[in-house]
């Protein structure tokens, strides 16, 4: 080969990312095997990235294309708060405490729910608002989750890594406070952007078998089910550290399953719902 060629870089068909993530995985069809696809697919969570900014006219329009998003019932309660400045980064990190990686990310963007403006809307037009009860806060937090997926699909099209920041609800008042979020909105999650600086790796997931049902949900076999995945995911992707050996000991099989109910043994945002009471919201 010519030292002017380029080496030959081998991309994983549809086919095999989706291999990688499941047990049983479903025959790809060709005609399905598109790069949008293959990049949802292939994706992994980026904590290390490169030392240089995201353009700025970048942002703009991975912005404009996430809030293009479906959102419920056109009501477009999502904002994206762009966390630029380094100070506010670092301080930031803090508040997530645990994560300073977050410090090192070129840019940070925090995802909010919004219900301030449709309420400002009845305010103009002296129109009650009649429904101030649970589901005004689950529709603006699941417009900000949609747009949050939408972002995340299109930064990594264009070749940057990214990685979902949900401690923001650990701290969600100092979140809030340093963001000067008003009555009404709230921090969803944040969300870490920048050039990766190593490939990302791609996690296994549970087997179809399990999330995927048909005319109605079932259970039959799931035990043995995940029990397998314990396994298999072990044996490809060790966890590097398990959580709480001083409460629970070391384990000899530790897996997905064992690491996830160590994790939420412990109390965890146990004051988010005074907090988005706090907000203006009723839970009821």
């Amino acid at each position: 080969m010519s030292s002017s060629q380029a080496p030959t870089v081998s991309v994983p068909t549809l086919q095999q990312l989706l291999e990688s993530r499941y047990s049983d995985a479903p025959v790809v069809d060709a005609a399905y095997d598109i790069p949008t696809l293959r990049g949802i697919a292939g994706r992994g969570s980026c904590r290390s990235f490169v030392d240089a900014p995201v353009p700025d006219a970048m942002v703009q329009v991975l912005c404009a294309t996430a809030l293009a998003s479906p959102t419920k019932s056109d009501l477009q309660q999502r904002d994206i708060v762009l966390v630029q400045d380094q100070t506010k980064r670092a301080a930031l990190a803090q508040l997530v405490a645990g994560q300073a990686w977050v410090a090192q990310a070129p840019l940070i963007a925090v995802f909010c729910g919004n219900n301030r403006r449709q309420r400002l809307l009845h305010e103009w037009q002296d129109v009650p608002f009649a429904n101030d009860h649970l589901d005004a806060f689950f529709n603006a937090a699941t417009d900000a989750a949609i747009a949050l997926g939408a972002f995340v699909t299109a930064a990594e099209a264009l070749g940057l890594g990214c990685c979902p920041i949900s401690a923001v609800r650990n701290q969600a008042q100092g979140v809030s406070d340093m963001l000067d979020l008003p009555q009404h909105v709230f921090p969803f999650a944040g969300l870490a952007i920048g050039f990766p600086s190593v490939p990302c790796q791609i996690s296994p997931r549970l087997p179809m078998a399990v999330t995927v049902h048909k005319d109605r949900y079932c259970e039959d076999g799931v035990k043995e089910a995940v029990e397998k995945y314990d396994r298999d995911r072990t044996q490809r992707q060790p966890y590097a550290q398990q959580r709480f050996v001083e409460t629970f000991g070391h384990s000899d099989t530790y897996g997905w399953s064992e690491d996830k109910v160590r994790q939420y043994s412990q109390p965890e945002r146990a004051d988010f719902a005074q907090f988005v009471r706090a907000r203006g919201f009723a839970l009821d």
